[in-house]
């Protein structure tokens, strides 16, 4: 292999710095051929003034390169610090986490030795875009977006990554016998795409139940694609199932830029001691091999990698009395992986990736068809604490609006409906969604709503926000309330 290839990499902080050097040690010894463009992230970053923890040059440097070996960072605490994450993931369009939890039993304890599944969580969307507003006294909101797009992007790549990797089942995570609408896009959307792999076994299961299987019978998956906040936190409980979060690494991939990293954190109290284990960012960086098309030198690092932990030379964090054969600090585990390239494993299975296509995985979307779209009501979120032990004061008040038959139909309080015929035992916030619609439920203009927003502020109301009631070919596109 003669061509290297550009890479941008980040030292990080905490034991970042220390479990870099030893990764591309480990790199290099095994032929990866690389060529870095290395860059600052992070605290030092945060603290010139920078909230995205990034200077611009780093963005330059990703735009040239598309592919990120990141180590951990550390955001000071206090507010006005962006998640440097969140912020790569939604400026490059990295739509997709991956991350591989396996169990490498008996060298790492695990009650799940059979564990071999990857989570593939949606990455840009969800609660993560963090758009909040506090809105009254008492109440703040966090805005959850999913849009269809964002759910196929993500669910093709989960059923492409099990095709590529001959994985044989699909799993699908949702919370959609609560929130339909945003969950149950994602759900109708796998049902859709799950058609054109029939190859490829799929369930779904309701993220309660299915944190909870994973925590009990994690060796009963195999790829499980999910919606972003419960990617984040299932994907922790696999990779502690199978020994060890300290051993997880991921990758984040979107259509051009790719970012790899260790899923754990900077760890600054160990910090300088030679302590940490690099197990993390090695298997990062062995997923960052494959995708840049070098998928020899992956099986060569991932093979050394446990044939090392086959001999019992461990780090602290995973050494086991009368088990670990040695304990081991950061730079001495790389030279014993170094050691032992060229080698395989004995008892575990060896790595084999696929150098048959040397392409990252591409994704194609479906046409987008419209729906027929009508607008046929609105809910005013109104912030009132005169009374609120008493909904009809406020309903009676509303009731004087009227845009041209657009009317108050009813209010609730935290989804809970409260007027008309609500219960005097429900607990009310000074935060209330007002509805209005005409009676026979017809079609309304955008003069009319502004109409109604300018009659509730004559009435002495704080309306603080307003959503538009649609429905897409006759289907109603929004929820009900409780008690509706």
């Amino acid at each position: 292999m003669s061509s290297k290839t550009k890479i941008t990499v980040a030292y990080g902080d905490g034991i970042g710095p220390e479990i870099m050097e030893a990764t591309l040690k480990i790199l290099e010894a095994a032929g990866a051929q690389l060529e870095y463009d290395v860059i600052e992230i992070g605290e030092q970053v945060y603290l010139k003034g920078i909230s995205s923890g990034m200077e611009p040059q780093a963005f330059e440097s990703l735009k040239e390169t598309k592919v990120f070996l990141k180590a951990p960072i550390t955001t000071p605490q206090g507010g006005g610090f962006k998640s440097l994450n969140v912020t790569t993931r939604t400026s490059f369009g990295l739509f997709a986490n991956v991350r591989p939890c396996k169990a490498y039993s008996p060298y790492i304890k695990t009650h799940y030795p059979e564990t071999d599944l990857v989570i593939i969580r949606e990455n840009e969307e969800d609660l993560y875009a963090g758009i909040e507003h506090r809105q009254t006294q008492e109440v703040v909101q966090s805005l959850k977006l999913i849009s269809k797009p964002g759910s196929e992007k993500i669910i093709r790549y989960a059923f492409e990554y099990a095709r590529k990797y001959g994985r044989k089942k699909v799993t699908c995570m949702t919370k959609d016998n609560i929130m339909k609408l945003a969950d149950g896009l994602f759900h109708k959307t796998f049902d859709a795409v799950a058609k054109e792999y029939p190859d490829i076994q799929t369930d779904h299961k309701i993220i309660d139940i299915g944190s909870a299987l994973i925590a009990e019978r994690p060796q009963t998956f195999d790829v499980i694609v999910t919606l972003n906040l419960y990617g984040d936190i299932i994907s922790d409980i696999a990779a502690q199932v199978t020994g060890s979060v300290g051993l997880g690494g991921s990758a984040n991939v979107g259509e051009e830029v790719a970012m790899f990293e260790a899923i754990h954190g900077s760890a600054p109290d160990i910090a300088g001691m030679d302590m940490a284990n690099p197990s993390g960012l090695l298997n990062g960086a062995i997923s960052m091999l494959v995708h840049i098309g070098q998928p020899a030198v992956a099986e060569k690092v991932a093979n050394a990698w446990m044939r090392t932990l086959e001999d019992g030379i461990h780090t602290g964090d995973i050494y086991q009395e009368g088990k670990s054969k040695e304990k081991v600090g950061t730079q001495a585990f790389a030279q014993a992986v170094i050691e032992r390239i060229g080698q395989k494993p004995i008892n575990m299975k060896p790595a084999v990736f696929d150098k048959s296509s040397t392409d990252p995985i591409s994704i194609k979307l479906s046409p987008a068809v419209k729906a027929e779209k009508k607008l046929i009501g609105v809910d005013v979120f109104v912030d009132w604490d005169e009374d609120r032990r008493d909904p009809n004061a406020l309903g009676d008040a509303l009731r004087k609006a009227d845009a041209d038959g657009l009317v108050l139909q009813l209010i609730t309080n935290r989804g809970i409906k409260v007027y008309p015929g609500g219960m005097k035992e429900t607990f009310c916030t000074d935060h209330w969604r007002c509805r209005f619609q005409k009676s026979d439920q017809s079609p309304v203009t955008h003069s009319q709503i502004l109409d109604l927003m300018n009659q509730v502020a004559g009435l002495g109301f704080d309306f603080i926000k307003s959503e538009n009631l649609y429905s897409f070919d006759g289907v109603r596109a929004y929820s009900l309330s409780q008690g509706e």
